[in-house]
């Protein structure tokens, strides 16, 4: 049995997407008889609060599912104040010293990008001959933080692009989650050993059940993280709601600007559900018509993994984001297609989609596409050949 150990920022019981990613491979790693360990601070995202049940301690160590995971001690914070943020990332990477100074290292090791200063952390201290650097990049950094307006370019940023290539220079292999990734590493390192790891969900989806409508509105859900990066609340001021209604699961930064806008609105289509968990999610979701998926920004490199999650479903996609995520839809027959940042485009597009066209052949299409195209078994097996 082979030991690996995966180093991340995010880990059950925290949730999104990252969570989600790290938790199937770890899982996934598991049942092809790897010794697997998960080295991930003590739970506190999104809301940059230690979870109850974790306060006040400085490591915590279970073993789950045959999996042994260390939370260890993070300053917790999700301040748009950059230097409390900064102090979060290095005190982690701190806890990670801690480890690595005490502890022995398994030879293989997947380390999570972004944040940058903390696979920049892992990547300086374990590089060695004896050992095997797997970096999973999930999005560009800094470019991304550049494109999301919360970088500049300036000095700080240099900086940040020189640990960014450092890292991918030490990389004995990098996992990339779109082409645009790969293309970005290899622009800089030709001959880097690289590998397309798309997010892709690893669960049993529900059965797809025929409801007849009522209403002749068509129903549409976001649920998701409410930060910044999807703009929802910019959304809910320019969506055309005539003959919509919407509905919000998740939470974020955005969250109480959200619960206010609908309790300012009591006349609009709008709805905000809170968070719940992810298979409670899964069943509410196959209630709706459609999903959205928005972008405020389109960002190089990154697909929203709830393409591949909401596919797999069955339910029909409107991409509003830009970049590698509309040539999946259009590839796979997903959905429709707004022009990224185009509002008046987005609600033409929705005004054209008709509430009877939503039937269960078309859900069906769509779930056998995703169980098809989007195995996650299928690349696990491809990704072990490597490792």
């Amino acid at each position: 049995m082979k030991d690996i150990l995966i180093i991340t920022s995010y880990y059950p019981p925290e949730t999104g997407a990252a969570s989600n990613r790290i938790f199937h491979l770890a899982n996934g790693l598991k049942k092809h008889n790897f010794n697997v360990s998960v080295i991930t601070p003590l739970p506190n995202y999104p809301t940059g609060a230690i979870f109850t049940g974790y306060k006040g301690k400085f490591k915590h160590i279970t073993t789950e599912k045959g999996i042994n995971i260390f939370r260890l001690w993070i300053y917790a914070s999700n301040s748009k104040n950059k230097l409390l943020r900064l102090f979060a990332m290095l005190s982690y990477s701190f806890s990670l010293i801690w480890v690595f100074t005490w502890n022995k290292i398994p030879k293989t090791v997947i380390i999570q990008s972004p944040p940058l200063i903390v696979a920049y952390t892992a990547v300086f201290f374990l590089r060695s001959k004896q050992r095997k650097l797997i970096l999973n990049v999930s999005d560009l950094w800094p470019i991304a933080g550049l494109e999301l307006g919360a970088l500049k370019k300036n000095f700080s940023y240099k900086i940040l692009e020189r640990i960014e290539r450092f890292n991918y220079k030490n990389a004995d292999l990098i996992l990339g989650q779109s082409e645009e990734i790969i293309t970005h590493v290899k622009s800089f390192f030709p001959k880097k050993n690289t590998f397309l790891y798309r997010n892709y969900p690893d669960f049993k989806p529900l059965e797809i059940i025929h409801k007849i409508k009522s209403k002749k509105k068509l129903t549409i859900v976001y649920a998701g993280l409410l930060g910044v990066a999807q703009g929802i609340y910019k959304l809910l001021q320019h969506l055309d709601y005539t003959n919509i209604e919407f509905h919000i699961y998740g939470n974020g930064a955005e969250q109480y600007k959200i619960i206010s806008f609908v309790k300012n609105n009591p006349n609009l289509p709008v709805f905000y559900h809170g968070e719940i968990t992810r298979e409670e999610l899964h069943s509410a979701l196959l209630q709706y018509d459609v999903t959205v998926i928005p972008l405020l920004n389109r960002i190089y490199g990154s697909v929203p993994s709830k393409i591949f999650e909401y596919a797999r479903l069955g339910l029909p996609i409107i991409y509003f984001g830009g970049g590698e995520g509309e040539s999946i839809i259009k590839a796979n027959a997903l959905g429709w297609i707004a022009t990224a940042g185009n509002y008046n485009d987005l609600n033409k597009v929705i005004a054209k989609i008709k509430p009877f066209e939503m039937d269960i052949e078309l859900k069906q299409k769509i779930k056998e596409t995703a169980l098809k195209n989007f195995d996650f078994n299928t690349q696990l097996s491809n990704l072990i050949e490597k490792i």
